[in-house]
């Protein structure tokens, strides 16, 4: 029998030049401490506003910069993995699926060919904290479970919006982020052994200007699955206002 994995999931941090990120310190802190196994970060890390199409045009879009973006996202995943470098003889797997908003910088090649050489996701610098990057809508299975940015429903490739959905439709126990707050569904395969299936898609203190004030209000953290082996585990939420009590005095 092989042995279960603990697994530690962050999801989208959507991380950007003026938004607050001193939680990813609290982050990085608690994993430190439990020392999970495997650390799979969901995607959308970086927000990369400036490749935005959503916006583009408006007052808003004013001032962005590829540059900014991209020294945000550093800075970020600098303090993330502070914590977790200074463990001594730790080193955990280190999975990342990116998400829609770093494949803005894929995207933003495939429209303007004269950008290809100039532009690159690789300038997010993600392997050189020792992640292993996934690209995007690549899903990666680990002790059974399924994690991807997102499930898609259907030919058009649109994101399943409810667990539940991921299970009717995908059949199998996955983690996985893009929708802000945290939806939890669980099934049974035909042999009575469990499926879990869960959207989880905001670890980010900020309000975003697109959502009104009732859907800015949704859970906020991390995820620690334990006991993951063969799809099968037992889920644990930990929010950003519990990482806050705990951490943001600690020097």
């Amino acid at each position: 029998m092989s042995k279960s994995l603990k697994v530690a999931v962050i999801p989208d941090c959507q991380v950007r030049q003026g938004v607050p990120v001193d939680h990813l310190t609290w982050v990085g802190s608690y994993i430190a401490d439990k020392k999970p196994d495997v650390i799979v970060c969901l995607g959308d890390f970086a927000d990369m506003p400036s490749l935005s199409s959503y916006d583009k045009g408006k007052k808003s879009y004013e001032g962005r910069r590829y540059s900014k973006d991209i020294a945000a996202a550093q800075r970020g995943m600098a303090l993330l993995m502070e914590p977790i470098r200074k463990v001594r003889n730790y080193h955990p797997r280190l999975v990342l699926t990116l998400g829609n908003h770093e494949d803005r910088i894929t995207r933003a090649i495939e429209e303007d060919a004269k950008l290809e050489g100039t532009i690159s996701i690789k300038d997010l610098r993600y392997e050189d904290y020792g992640w292993t990057v996934y690209p995007y809508l690549t899903p990666v299975k680990i002790g059974g479970v399924t994690f991807c940015h997102f499930m898609p429903s259907g030919l058009l490739g649109r994101p399943c919006t409810s667990a539940r959905a991921i299970i009717t439709k995908h059949h199998m126990s996955c983690v996985v982020g893009h929708q802000q707050g945290k939806d939890i569904a669980y099934g049974r395969r035909g042999d009575g052994s469990a499926i879990t299936t869960i959207i989880a898609g905001s670890c980010y203190q900020h309000n975003e200007s697109y959502l009104n004030p009732l859907e800015n209000v949704h859970w906020r953290g991390i995820l620690f699955l334990h006991e993951v082996h063969n799809g099968q585990f037992d889920e644990m939420s930990v929010s950003l206002n519990y990482l806050k009590q705990r951490y943001r005095r600690r020097k």
